[in-house]
Formats: C-alpha cells, structure tokens, sequence
C-alpha cells in the first residue's frame, strides 16, 4: 500500500475510534440514468488502482439509515434520495488481502460487517465529490466497470439485483427521469435495468392502471415522427406505490 494513503488511515483512525464504530460499515451503490445507460458512482484510493463504492463506518449516535444518508450527501452533494437497504456482507476475511501491508493492529484491517444500500439519483444533479482518501469520484458506465476493490463487485451485482428485484413490487423512476418524460423514455428505464426487452403495450398498460402517472397536455417537440405525449409522477401516488407495493410482476 502506498504511503501517503497510509498515513491517512492512521490520522483518520484515531479521530475515527472516538466517533465511530469499528465493526459496522455502510456501502452505498449509488445508480444514476443517462438516457440509454444505467451509471454507477465510484471511488479511487489515493495511488490505488482499483475503484470502490462510496462508504463510511456509523457513527456511534446515528441510526444506520441516518448513516446512509450522510454517505450519499458527502459523495453527491444531493438530498432526498430514494435510498432502499438490500443486504448485509460480513464474509470471513471479505477485506483482508485489501489490507494485508498494513499493521495489524490498524483499525480499517480488522474485521468489520458492511450494511448495503442502494440509491437511485438523478445523474445531471449530482457533483461528485472524492473524500479524504480518495483522488477521484467519478459515474461509471455498469457495461464498462472498472476493478473494484475488496467485495465491492460483490455488493455491486447483489445491489443490481435487488433494483431488479424491486422493479416487481415498487414504482422507479422518481429520482432517474427528468420531471417530464415520455412514455418510451420510461420503458427504456426499465429495459435497461432490467437487462430485456419489454412488451411495449403491455409497458403502457401496466403503467397506466398504476395510476402513478399523469399525462400532460404537452408533447416532445422535434424529430422525424409524430410528437410524443409527455407525462409526470404523481408524487403523492408513487409515493403510496412505493409504501404499500404495486402488486404485480414483469
């Protein structure tokens, strides 16, 4: 391990000791949409040549969700993210080898259990912001991830499957689509999370008996076809949506 990145563990670790517990860590993937590709924010270490999600231990006085919260605004600048926890990662030497140059006696090499939260963002809205041991905070396209450090790709694939998942029972879209979209804008939403090709009719079908959207009376101007509808949330229904489940499967 590189020493400038070194000495950064230790002086955070004797503040961290105070503040933080040292057995539980928060791992958040944070999923952003760019129009045809599902991005996914990342970090690098100073001088490392692997790429990480954006996590944090919790505080001593936070609940895990409040410490979830504090992770996606350090990295993102952002507030009021649906943030939805998935799984807990706490293998057996999961970090070990990640840290095998270092002391033992170092307060980031002993064993700690990770609590995984996924996030969905607008990606246009974020600034990401690298931390103190971190050179660069960056959206990666999910077809073209970089090397990921420790489980982190583990994390990654189980967080994308429980969005997958998810997809059958919540509404999504809220915080991935501009304020207006049409209706192919949102399928294709969903076909690239998804990873398939959706029936088109059954898509809008589907949709519409939620009753999650309005369509306005505006169309998307431009192009060589006939101009589509425009729609909208309907904040107060797709959050009951998101509460009491949908009910259905694709």
């Amino acid at each position: 391990m590189e020493k400038e990145l070194f000495q950064k563990l230790v002086e955070i670790s004797l503040v961290n000791k105070k503040l933080f517990l040292p057995g539980v860590s928060i791992d958040c993937v944070i999923f952003g949409f760019d129009k045809s590709s599902l991005k996914i924010l990342l970090l690098r270490p100073i001088n490392i040549n692997k790429w990480g999600l954006p996590g944090h231990y919790l505080r001593k006085d936070e609940d895990l969700r409040d410490g979830a919260n504090r992770v996606l605004q350090e990295r993102t600048g952002a507030g009021n993210i649906f943030l939805n926890q998935f799984k807990t990662f706490g293998k057996l030497n999961r970090t070990e080898y990640f840290f095998k140059d270092y002391p033992d006696d170092l307060w980031h090499k002993q064993r700690f259990v990770s609590v995984g939260y996924y996030a969905l963002i607008d990606y246009h809205s974020v600034n990401p912001v690298p931390d103190v041991l971190s050179d660069a905070c960056e959206w990666k396209d999910i077809k073209e991830l970089p090397e990921l450090m420790m489980d982190h790709q583990t994390i990654l694939e189980e967080a994308l499957l429980a969005v997958q998942r998810d997809l059958n029972y919540k509404p999504i879209g809220l915080n991935l689509l501009p304020e207006k979209f049409t209706m192919s804008e949102f399928l294709k939403l969903y076909e690239i999370i998804l990873d398939k090709k959706l029936n088109r009719g059954n898509f809008y079908r589907k949709m519409t008996r939620y009753g999650i959207l309005e369509k306005l009376n505006e169309t998307r101007k431009g192009g060589a076809h006939k101009a589509p509808d425009l729609y909208r949330f309907n904040i107060e229904k797709y959050n009951a949506a998101l509460e009491n489940g949908l009910q259905e499967s694709w």
